[in-house]
């Protein structure tokens, strides 16, 4: 047979969790075709001798829902081998938007998510509805997209401002579900709620999905049973799921598999996720569907407190985190306001839903670069020694050295996924899935690309918690089963040729550093891969060392309804 690829002598791991084997794999009109042995002409050749080829990694919980529009890699996913992106999750979404509510509409992602407003408004927003919306991506793709309905965007859609102060009537209800139909029958593979108390609108509002109650999620939900296809993803399930099962009893109630956010560990509640694991453990073995998302990413946030989230939710800090920088500066300097936030979150006096700290944050939170020369022995000291050192409070240790530097002191927070005993058990948890990089999220303040490298890189070859089948299965089947993507997750003839092949030596996420390639000037955190040969996206080599090839064979990816009725 001629092949328009043929990859020679790798290291096959197939995606199956089945031990790896030595051979070739041809690639023709961007299906896989057959593994072996093989010989016959090709339109190229690549020589993998000494390096894994895998399927292509299924980056299961991303926010490029705008990135994508100007940045067709979505970058930097397929660096990190990365072929399929899914975005719209936590209900967030650019689809459906009335004419002149595209800012609005935006507003919800940016806060949530952690995306410039000024970058956000550089999108041409030509699409009304889901449909059109997919219609608008699929023209420009350079990996493969999946798209989720985001309830928030849905519920405004349809209610308007009222999104955000009351339940919807049985009328409203209906006509949301006629959006959600709609955009499942063109194949979104998905929709998306959110139960996360900790996420707000610009305003300091709660996002218009926290303010449905379970009737209205469980109506969209049944659209989805109705039709027979995709899954519900949820920001915020695991305390939803801890108090009254609702991710396990949304899943048994409309059949549909649902993943959520997360199981993972936090030193605000040590042992939370044993307790969360029981949990999976119980409904998994009652045959229902629902199951946490996992990350290999020790979770840090470097930031400044011109653009801290850290403290959201907090009724005094809340309004100060929206202020103008002026006003930070003068409600940092007010020894009454110091004394409230001190009561806040040093003293706990005041209970904050979903607060994004520990109640030994100052433990956790160290400076980073401290931008006066005369404090740069602060660096890498947290907040609570500077105090001790400084015989200072809390609170005023840490507002003297930001109102001193005028807002401009790098700050580090690292509290989530620290303890590797933890962590080992997590990720090889099978009742969960790995991934939630976040692409695209929170772009001022980690990368998160490089979970997958992460992956291979710490736990396989460093630490020996995983086989790399085992690792690679976690990165493709594993999601891609779960996401409904049946015809990818495995290198097998007929499947989908996307294709990763990389150096089980050498491949790990590189550090961070920030870029400033955004449109209107807008800078993000970059965060490279070293060891990834390429990334090959339905049978086209996308990505070659680290550079794009110029190739965009992406395509967005449709559910098994559309494709049984197209």
């Amino acid at each position: 047979m001629a092949y328009d690829l043929l990859i020679k002598n790798g290291l096959i791991v197939d995606g199956s969790g089945m031990p790896a084997f030595r051979g070739d794999v041809g690639v023709k009109d961007g299906k896989i075709v057959e593994l072996g042995k093989l010989g016959g002409p090709a339109n190229r050749t690549i020589d993998a001798e000494g390096r894994v080829v895998a399927p292509g990694f299924v980056d299961n919980h991303c926010h490029y829902d705008a990135q994508v529009t100007w940045d067709p890699l979505c970058s930097f996913s397929p660096d990190h081998g990365c072929t399929t992106v899914m975005f719209g999750n936590c209900s967030l979404a650019l689809a459906p938007v009335r004419r002149g509510t595209e800012k609005r509409v935006a507003e919800f992602l940016s806060y949530v998510e952690a995306i410039p407003m000024e970058v956000l408004n550089t999108v041409e927003v030509d699409w009304e509805t889901i449909p059109q919306y997919m219609e608008r991506l699929d023209q420009h793709l350079g990996v493969n997209v999946g798209n989720l309905i985001g309830h928030s965007a849905v519920r405004y859609y349809v209610m308007g401002d009222d999104c955000q102060k009351r339940t919807a009537t049985d009328d409203e209800i209906r006509a949301m579900q006629d959006v959600v139909r709609d955009g499942i029958k063109a194949g979104a593979l998905g929709l998306s709620v959110s139960r996360n108390k900790g996420h707000y609108d610009p305003q300091g509002v709660h996002i218009p999905a926290l303010w449905a109650d379970e009737k209205e999620i469980f109506a969209l939900g049944d659209v989805l049973r109705e039709l027979g296809t995709g899954i519900i993803q949820s920001g915020g399930g695991r305390a939803a799921e801890l108090k009254d099962g609702l991710m396990a009893r949304l899943s048994e109630a409309t059949g549909r598999t649902v993943i959520y956010n997360n199981l993972g560990q936090t030193v605000r509640e040590p042992d939370l996720w044993k307790k969360h694991m029981a949990r999976v453990e119980e409904t998994s073995k009652a045959g229902i569907r629902a199951y946490p998302l996992c990350s290999p990413n020790r979770t840090t946030q470097s930031f400044t407190m011109r653009n801290c989230q850290t403290f959201r939710g907090a009724p005094t800090w809340h309004p100060i985190l929206l202020s103008s920088d002026d006003e930070k500066l003068r409600a940092y300097a007010d020894p009454a306001i110091r004394q409230k936030l001190h009561d806040e979150v040093v003293e706990f006096k005041v209970e904050v839903p979903a607060a994004g700290y520990s109640r030994k944050w100052y433990d956790y939170m160290w400076v980073e670069t401290p931008a006066l020369e005369k404090n740069q022995s602060l660096k890498g000291k947290t907040i609570h020694q500077i105090a001790t050192e400084q015989d200072k409070g809390i609170i005023d240790a840490f507002l003297d050295l930001v109102v001193e530097e005028n807002l401009d002191t790098g700050f580090m927070m690292a509290e989530n996924n620290v303890d590797d005993e933890a962590m080992a058990k997590i990720l090889t948890y099978p009742n969960a899935i790995v991934g939630l990089s976040d692409g695209g999220a929170h772009v001022q303040f980690h990368g998160g690309y490089g979970y997958s490298t992460r992956l291979l890189s710490e736990w396989v070859r460093e630490k020996h918690v995983m086989t790399i089948e085992q690792a690679v299965r976690r990165l493709t089947f594993d999601s891609a089963s779960a996401l409904g993507l049946y015809d990818r997750g495995l290198l097998r003839p007929g499947m989908a040729a996307d294709i990763v092949i990389f150096d089980p030596d050498t491949v790990r996420p590189l550090p961070e550093s920030v870029v400033h390639d955004f449109p209107a000037g807008g800078w993000r955190v970059k965060e490279p891969a070293a060891g990834i040969m390429a990334t090959i996206v339905n049978g086209q080599v996308l990505m070659e060392n680290g550079r794009h090839t110029g190739a965009l064979p992406g395509r967005v990816l449709r559910n098994t309804y559309y494709h049984a009725h197209a």
